[in-house]
């Protein structure tokens, strides 16, 4: 039987569907030995107790009735999500599984070895919508995290998701969303890896990118970012281009800032050489074991010795260009070597 809440260490892949592809990766992920900072999950079937028990479900049903062909307009698109947000946010969730979210959380400082730990909250969809839900870090106390992950679950009716889902004719008034709340680490410096040149679809090659600081940074394209280009049979980089980086996202408060880099950081390497050979290595192993090339997150925590001080916060497959084949004698030549290399 399906539950609400879930420890990353209990999913794996064939859970894609009960908290979204993000939570059931990052339970493979754990399978695999791999450092991924604690944190647990928070169903699908969690959001729709919220929905249905509240009454959600059937108020937004009603408000969306009939609106879908005036919500390509912009501003009754845009009025839409602000209603519909609202409403989410502003009701209260069910005692049971309020005090359920709250539970884990006490867990996780537990398990973190801190009270009240700083968490990521972030959304964890079915269905592949990049950049059109949410994510909240350095969320502090049951509480507040009650209320993140409200505002995740609200952010399935942004404008922007609204309409991603208009263009790909599917559903609007309902997209499956899970939850995943994990440990923040601490970020020395964060970033991304692909295991397949995007533009070219090498897949010889791996790129790293990474900043200083959180990975938002870098994920949000909000600074140009150190690249790494490392030859995945030798793991020896064979291009580096270092950034000139003045400015980074930090822990703050309760939220996070955008903050100048110090001097002395600006012009130098996000990453040590022995960090991005050993990002490489663990990237290539998990490339193997879900067959496809890889889109993953790491992060680097300030205050851990290297190589515990590498976590990982997100493995997905990776999109890429293949390259056109002039003509059908290269594509079977192209093939025949394919087959004859693996």
């Amino acid at each position: 039987m399906e539950k609400a809440l879930y420890w990353f260490n209990e999913l794996g892949e064939q859970f894609n569907d009960v908290v979204g592809k993000k939570c059931a990766n990052l339970g493979e992920m754990t399978k695999l030995n791999m450092r991924v900072p604690h944190g647990f999950a928070i169903s699908v079937r969690g959001f729709e107790e919220f929905m249905e028990r509240t009454g959600l479900a059937h108020e937004v049903r009603s408000y969306l009735g009939g609106m879908k062909d005036s919500l390509w307009q912009v501003e009754v698109c845009r009025n839409a999500s602000r209603e519909i947000q609202e409403m989410i946010e502003s009701t209260a969730m069910p005692e049971d599984l309020k005090e359920g979210i709250c539970s884990y959380y006490r867990d996780l400082s537990e398990k973190s070895g801190r009270k009240n730990v700083p968490a990521a909250v972030r959304s964890s969809g079915i269905v592949s919508m990049p950049g059109q839900m949410d994510t909240y870090l350095n969320v502090i106390g049951g509480e507040s995290i009650v209320e993140h992950v409200k505002k995740v679950w609200s952010s399935v009716y942004s404008t922007r998701a609204i309409t991603f889902r208009l263009k790909q004719g599917v559903q609007m008034e309902y997209a499956p969303i899970g939850v995943a709340v994990m440990m923040l680490v601490d970020a020395k410096a964060a970033g991304v890896i692909l295991t397949v040149l995007p533009q070219t679809g090498d897949t010889t090659k791996a790129v790293i990118e990474g900043n200083w600081g959180l990975g938002e940074s870098v994920v949000s394209g909000e600074i140009t970012p150190d690249c790494f280009t490392v030859d995945k049979d030798k793991l020896d980089i064979i291009d580096q281009k270092v950034a000139r980086k003045v400015g980074m996202v930090k822990q703050h408060g309760s939220g996070t800032v955008y903050e100048p880099v110090p001097e002395g950081l600006v012009d130098a390497p996000c990453l040590q050489r022995e960090e991005i050979k050993e990002i490489t290595k663990v990237a290539l192993s998990v490339e193997k074991h879900f067959g496809v090339p890889q889109d993953m997150e790491w992060v680097v925590d300030a205050n851990l010795p290297f190589p515990e001080n590498i976590f990982w916060v997100q493995a997905r497959p990776a999109k890429f260009s293949v390259p056109q084949k002039t003509n059908e004698i290269d594509y079977i030549v192209d093939l025949m070597a394919r087959l004859f290399v693996n």
